[in-house]
C-alpha cells in the first residue's frame, strides 16, 4: 500500500474518531487503531493532532463543495439553488460527516483552525453565489437554513412528528411538495435551502 493510500485510510478514520469525540477527546492513538496502523507511522504523515484535524477542516469542506457543484450543474438562479440544497439535504444522511461539521465549529477557539474553518465557508459561500448568480440576500438565507438545516439533524429532529417541527423537509413531502422545499401559508411553494466526518 502506497503512501498516500494509507494517508486517504487515516483521513477516513480520523473523520470516524474525530466526530465522535471532537477535537480535544480524540487522540491519535485512537486514529491509528483504527486505521490499522502504529502511532508513529501516523506521525510520519501528520506530524501533530492539529495537522490531522486541519486535512479533515478541508476534506469536509471539499465533500460540501463537489456536492453542491454536482447538484448545480448547468442551472443557474433559484433553480440552482434549490438543487444544491437538495444535493446538501442528501449529504446530511452521512451523520459523521454531520458531526464532523459540528465538530468543526466548536474548535474554532484554535486560531488555526478558526482560520481554516472560515476560509474553507468563504469558498462555499463564494461557490453558491457563483453558481446561482443570485444576490446576497439569498445567498444569506441559503446559509442560513443550511445551518438550521445541521442542527436540525444533529438533533434528528426528522425523528420527531410535533407542529415546531412541521418546516422540515420530511413534514413537506409527506405534503405533497417536491423533496427540499416546504408550502408557505398561501400555498405557494418556496425552496428549503440547506447551506450550506494519552491525547496529543
Amino acid at each position: 500500500m502506497s503512501a498516500e493510500e494509507r494517508r486517504e485510510m487515516v483521513l477516513e478514520a480520523a473523520v470516524a474518531e474525530f466526530a465522535r469525540r471532537g477535537l480535544a477527546g480524540t487522540s491519535t492513538e485512537d486514529v491509528a487503531r483504527r486505521a490499522g496502523i502504529s502511532q508513529p507511522y501516523l506521525f510520519r504523515l501528520f506530524p501533530t493532532k492539529k495537522a490531522l484535524f486541519l486535512a479533515l477542516v478541508e476534506r469536509c469542506n471539499q465533500r460540501i463543495e463537489e456536492a453542491f457543484t454536482a447538484a448545480a450543474g448547468g442551472k443557474t438562479g433559484d433553480e440552482a439553488l434549490q438543487a444544491m440544497g437538495d444535493g446538501y439535504e442528501r449529504l446530511l444522511a452521512d451523520r459523521t460527516l454531520l458531526l464532523l461539521q459540528m465538530q468543526i465549529y466548536a474548535a474554532c477557539e484554535d486560531p488555526d483552525i478558526r482560520a481554516a474553518a472560515r476560509a474553507g465557508y468563504k469558498r462555499l459561500w463564494t461557490l453558491v453565489e457563483r453558481l446561482s448568480g443570485l444576490p446576497s440576500d439569498q445567498v444569506v438565507t441559503f446559509f442560513a437554513m443550511g445551518m438550521l438545516m445541521n442542527v436540525a439533524a444533529a438533533m434528528d429532529l426528522s425523528a420527531v412528528d410535533e407542529r415546531w417541527t412541521s418546516w422540515l423537509p420530511h413534514a413537506a413531502r409527506d405534503d405533497d411538495a417536491r423533496p427540499g422545499e416546504t408550502m408557505t401559508e398561501t400555498g405557494q411553494e418556496h425552496p428549503m435551502p440547506a447551506l450550506p466526518r494519552s491525547t496529543r
